[in-house]
């Protein structure tokens, strides 16, 4: 079998190409270029393919990732909501057109160093967790069956010691190469100064309580999210963001309890498989680091809302609520209201 491997520069993809090659498989690795100056992870792709004597493709696909991905990206933080752009390009770019890439030039399958896994049950194929502690079927939630049945995940198993012990074993030249644990194109995490680059600025307005009275200043929303503690100001005791308005320019703040929630909306649904529409049970994570808990999900046309059997912690508009039936995940969609 000829198989795709999406190498980035890291250790988690390039034990994938190993593993693959090992098993007897033809392995071609492809490389997305995405942004300017990713020439320190394109060299290390091309280092990975050459130590292990694979075919490697570099694809230019910087054009459809500004208007996929980071224009999105900014478009959110102005109209005040939290961004995760690892799902857009998830969705569009990765298992996208890097996999429309790899279909058209003969291999029968795409692999990438996720941790998350694929399952074929009764006919349909289904994006199941990883058993290690790295799983990240979060960010993969609006892949549709005909993407999961070309992917492979080969080091979903895998701790990160034992990906990295197999990577020293096999002499892979990023071997020690610390996980990138920001947002790729935003340089030192900086996403406000990244926005200024784009010439994306937010005026100054007003800080105001679950009331609308007025609490002080803030310096421009594109500075704040749900769950924010530090750099909103001195109020005599602990105060965080609960509230993000663009259209009226504000930003509210709250005593500690109040930035939890027992409900949410939610738009740009994806299922894996078709979209329920009669109400349902199953367990809901707002954001990566969350925890699966367990709510009511409502489907609406174009959307759901869920109820959470207890309240949760800085509901993010901007994030997604990804839907899961144990290990399996049935889809999601992003936060738009927690209400």
């Amino acid at each position: 079998m000829k198989i795709a491997v999406g190498l980035s520069g890291g250790v988690d993809s390039a034990v994938a190409a190993y593993l693959l090659r090992e098993q007897g498989h033809e392995v071609m690795g492809i490389t997305l270029l995405l942004k300017p100056g990713e020439s320190a992870d394109i060299s290390d792709a091309i280092a990975v393919a050459k130590s292990l004597g694979i075919e490697h493709k570099i694809l230019d696909r910087r054009d459809l990732f500004r208007e996929k991905v980071i224009n999105p990206f900014a478009d959110e933080y102005v109209n005040g909501r939290t961004p995760n752009p690892c799902i857009e390009c998830n969705q569009t770019i990765k298992f996208g057109t890097m996999l429309d890439y790899a279909l058209e030039n003969g291999c029968d399958k795409l692999a990438t160093g996720h941790y998350a896994a694929c399952e074929l049950v009764d006919g349909r194929y289904l994006l199941k967790k990883s058993d290690s502690p790295k799983d990240q079927s979060y960010f993969l939630y609006r892949l549709n069956e005909f993407q999961l049945s070309k992917i492979i995940f080969p080091v979903t198993v895998r701790d990160k010691e034992d990906t990295r012990l197999t990577a020293h074993q096999a002499g892979i030249p990023v071997a020690d190469k610390k996980d990138s644990l920001e947002i790729c194109f935003v340089p030192d995490d900086d996403y406000v100064g990244y926005l200024a680059s784009m010439g994306i600025t937010s005026p100054a307005g007003n800080i105001i309580d679950k009331d609308g009275t007025v609490m002080g200043k803030h310096s421009g929303i594109i500075n704040y999210t749900i769950g924010q503690r530090k750099g909103i100001g001195a109020y005599g005791r602990p105060m965080f963001v609960t509230g993000i308005n663009a259209s009226d320019n504000t930003v509210t703040i709250g005593d500690n309890g109040e930035q939890y929630r027992s409900s949410l909306t939610a738009d740009r649904v994806s299922f894996i498989g078709e979209i329920p529409e009669e109400p349902f049970r199953a367990e809901v994570k707002i954001r990566f680091r969350a925890k699966q808990m367990p709510a009511l999900i409502t489907p609406f046309e174009g959307g759901f809302t869920v109820e959470f059997d207890e309240p949760q912690r800085s509901v993010t508009p901007g994030q997604s609520a990804v839907i899961y039936d144990g290990n399996t995940v049935l889809g999601g969609g992003r936060i738009i209201s927690d209400k």
